[in-house]
């Protein structure tokens, strides 16, 4: 009877726990289904999750390939770069940073609390390499709201607003472009910006409505009292525009965000077309400051003899008296076939390059970029110097089950490591492999470190993830590289491809060939550098092999602070 009771009371308690699970999920699902199905929309919904997918498109016919870069190009439509601050204090580095690398602690961090907040905090673990982190947050913010990612995009990626009606499109546009009530008056765009059917202004009607404007002086908060000088109010344009060529050169993101502070401004910094002429044609972060042929050696020495063909116009090491000797008994040599014969001086190289860089940037101009040097800076692929690019890989590894513990299947690890790549504006490069995460790479990622951590001494400083450390240079693909090419790729000068050679082990050099390309909508370009090929070269065999690329990763460029223009 005792065995026959404790059977019913099981019996209850199972059905009490059955309807106690019946209640909290409605529908037919269970618990243990729930969690599966949120981890499922996780692996597709993920803003820049590690997909195996690149490994697998040579074996994938050619129309499934296409596909496949189209859903990847998508997915970078939502990329979010990093922005790295100043280097935090040494004493913080062991504690650990966030991912802006400011260098705070993480229990200071406040924890979040609605959907929102764990998916945009799992967004950051995840940019920062840190899958495991990230995918408990992602379960957490799936579990609270399934339609989080929705919200995630709509808050951080909204859409373009839609026509509105003819009746709300002069209200709309009014609201939409005034930065305070006092200056309403002067800053509304006249009706006649707008469309035939109603429509509200484009953004190039929008910008040409301002051109009638004048800077504001700042409105006093109290009414009443004097309005506070403006001298920038009262300089001729002429002067105002010398200012602002002066900005951009110094800093072109400095110079973009004047267009915040009022229509002026916004006007200027759009429509002046001579500070993006002198932007271009500059070698501060115009197309003058990259590189087409290697400028050094791999080490950072000078290019070795007959290296680039393009180098030299003669043997090299050749002297006067054998060019004289070599020179056809027919006619005698004149001064400019002794010219032509002899080796280029550095600084002839560089006048010539730089001849041949600004013919080809004018030929550009006029043909792909329809004669404006604004679309031609932002479209046209450079380098960028005021950060680095960062490749961030996870991939998973099955572990071996313990004998001891009973479990639902083997463990698994993930493996997580970085790749860095900074670029100098001599053609110089910098490659680093490492585990360290990027708060604690990138302010170190310098020359001088490289060189002091060469032999692996000074191992007690931060600055010690330095030790693998490789040099390298790096230039711009040209035509000349691509002579075959036809139609528009050859009308763009054969340029988006990346050449990078490094130092490799013992008698290895190394080599990746990477592509120029955009991630993120509506936000910088140039900001990602996809992989075309890695490769390793044997100097002693003059024998050339490739590197599988199973688990690596595009680079995303990220801005660091602390570089200030990339010097």
């Amino acid at each position: 009877m005792a065995s026959n009771e404790i059977n019913t009371e099981l019996e209850s308690f199972r059905e009490q726990w059955r309807a106690e699970v019946r209640a909290k999920v409605p529908g037919t699902k269970t618990e243990a289904q729930r969690q599966q199905q949120s981890e499922t929309d996780i692996g597709s919904l993920s803003v820049t999750k590690p997909t195996r997918r690149a490994s697998k498109a040579a074996e994938l016919p050619r129309s499934a390939g296409k596909k496949l870069v189209q859903h990847d190009e998508v997915e970078d439509e939502y990329h979010r770069s990093q922005s790295f601050d100043e280097p935090a204090p040494y004493s913080t580095v062991s504690h650990g940073h966030n991912a802006k690398g400011k260098g705070k602690e993480e229990a200071v961090e406040r924890e979040p609390v609605s959907a929102l907040e764990h998916y945009e905090k799992a967004v950051e673990r995840e940019l920062a390499g840190r899958l495991g982190d990230s995918l408990s947050l992602y379960r957490k913010a799936f579990r609270m709201d399934h339609r989080v990612d929705k919200k995630y995009k709509d808050k951080h990626f909204p859409a373009p607003l839609a026509p509105k009606a003819s009746g709300k499109a002069s209200t709309t546009s009014s609201t939409s472009t005034q930065p305070n009530a006092s200056n309403a008056a002067a800053t509304v765009p006249s009706t006649a910006s707008q469309s035939q059917e109603g429509q509200p202004p484009t953004m190039k009607e929008l910008i040409a409505s301002f051109s009638g404007l004048a800077i504001e002086p700042k409105q006093p908060e109290i009414e009443g009292d004097p309005v506070e000088p403006c001298p920038m109010s009262e300089l001729p344009d002429e002067i105002l525009v010398h200012i602002l060529r002066d900005v951009a050169v110094l800093d072109i993101a400095s110079f973009v965000r004047l267009a915040r502070v009022c229509k002026r401004l916004a006007f200027l910094v759009a429509t002046e077309d001579q500070i993006w002429r002198r932007v271009c044609l500059g070698t501060e972060s115009g197309f003058l400051g990259m590189h087409y042929r290697w400028q050094t050696g791999i080490t950072w020495g000078g290019l070795d003899p007959g290296e680039d063909e393009a180098t030299d116009r003669g043997p090299p090491g050749l002297h006067q008296e054998e060019i004289l000797e070599s020179a056809p008994t027919t006619s005698k040599p004149t001064l400019q076939d002794l010219q032509d014969l002899l080796p280029l001086t550095p600084e002839q190289r560089a006048e010539r390059e730089a001849g041949e860089k600004e013919a080809m940037t004018l030929a550009l101009f006029n043909t792909v970029y329809s004669s404006s040097w604004q679309r031609m800076f932002r479209l046209r692929p450079r380098i960028r110097f005021g950060g680095c690019y960062i490749s961030t890989v996870n991939y998973i590894r099955s572990g071996q089950a313990s004998s001891n513990q009973s479990t639902w299947g083997s463990p698994v690890h993930i493996v997580t490591y970085y790749r860095y790549l900074r670029f100098y504006r001599d053609g110089t490069a910098i490659s680093l492999l490492t585990t360290a995460e990027p708060a604690d790479v990138v302010h170190h990622l310098t020359r001088a470190n490289l060189i002091l951590h060469r032999e692996g001494g000074s191992a007690h400083l931060p600055s010690t993830v330095m030790q693998g450390a490789l040099k390298g240079r790096w230039r711009l693909s040209s035509a000349q590289d691509y002579p075959d090419r036809e139609g528009g790729e050859k009308d763009k000068g054969g340029e988006g491809d990346v050449f990078v050679e490094t130092e490799g082990v013992g008698k290895y050099l190394y080599r990746m060939d990477l592509t120029l390309k955009s991630a993120g909508r509506g936000g910088p370009r140039n900001n990602k550098l996809s992989w075309r090929g890695f490769y390793s070269y044997n100097r002693l065999t003059d024998d050339w092999a490739e590197f599988g690329l199973k688990n690596d990763k595009p680079f995303f460029f990220s801005r660091v602070r602390s570089y200030g223009m990339g010097e």
